[in-house]
């Protein structure tokens, strides 16, 4: 299951460029809470609990209790927006969700048995075709990541988003269009170079050597 956060917030009334520059030079960020049945509500956060929670990959894909006020709701992340070459985050989105609310995520993907896959064995290499997954599923549900088992995977062989096993209540959104959208996920095949590259290499002076030799 996803981590356990808390955001604290307060509500502010101020908006604009302006406002939102005062606050970004106070150490705070405007935020934005919105869904379920209540109003918008613009948010005063602290910037570096902010951004300190960002550098956990769990922060993303987890329920996120949010003290506004003194009141908590609970939330997801939706949307972060950082600088463009500074390490601050400007603003934030959050979601209200409730425990049976279906929600649409991106979970990112954790592989194992990568040094044990029988392809890697026989020679092969791995490639993550996939990072992350789009997965449906109810807010109580939302997984924090996904497990992706590589070892059985042979030598040319592809794993595909039907081969993942979900977590219970977890479906892909993806394969929820039809099989035609059963994208690879990970795949092993021959490493390129080796021993053939050096065939080819080997043979191509003496192919030169017999050119020159008609020449003369």
């Amino acid at each position: 299951m996803s981590g356990d956060f808390t955001i604290e917030a307060v509500t502010r009334s101020d908006e604009g460029k302006g406002a939102s520059r005062r606050l970004r030079h106070a150490g705070n960020i405007p935020a934005v809470i919105y869904g379920g049945d209540k109003d918008p509500v613009s948010l005063t956060i602290e910037h570096n609990k902010i951004l300190h929670a960002l550098e956990n990959e769990a922060f993303y894909t987890s329920i996120l209790k949010v003290n506004i006020d003194g009141k908590t709701e609970k939330a997801i992340l939706r949307d972060v927006q950082r600088h463009a070459y500074k390490p601050k985050v400007t603003h934030i989105d959050l979601q209200r969700v409730s425990g049976a609310d279906i929600i649409h995520m991106n979970v990112p993907l954790h592989f194992i048995g990568e040094d044990k896959a029988a392809g890697v064995k026989a020679g092969g290499a791995l490639t993550h075709n996939m990072s992350e997954l789009e997965i449906s599923c109810a807010a109580n549900d939302l997984p924090e990541f996904i497990e992706v088992d590589v070892t059985a995977l042979e030598l040319e062989g592809v794993l595909h988003i039907s081969d993942i096993k979900l977590p219970k209540g977890v479906t892909s959104v993806a394969l929820s269009h039809g099989e035609d959208h059963d994208q690879p996920v990970a795949a092993i095949h021959k490493k390129r170079g080796g021993d053939d590259t050096a065939e080819v290499d080997a043979e191509a002076p003496a192919e030169d050597a017999g050119e020159e030799a008609g020449e003369e």
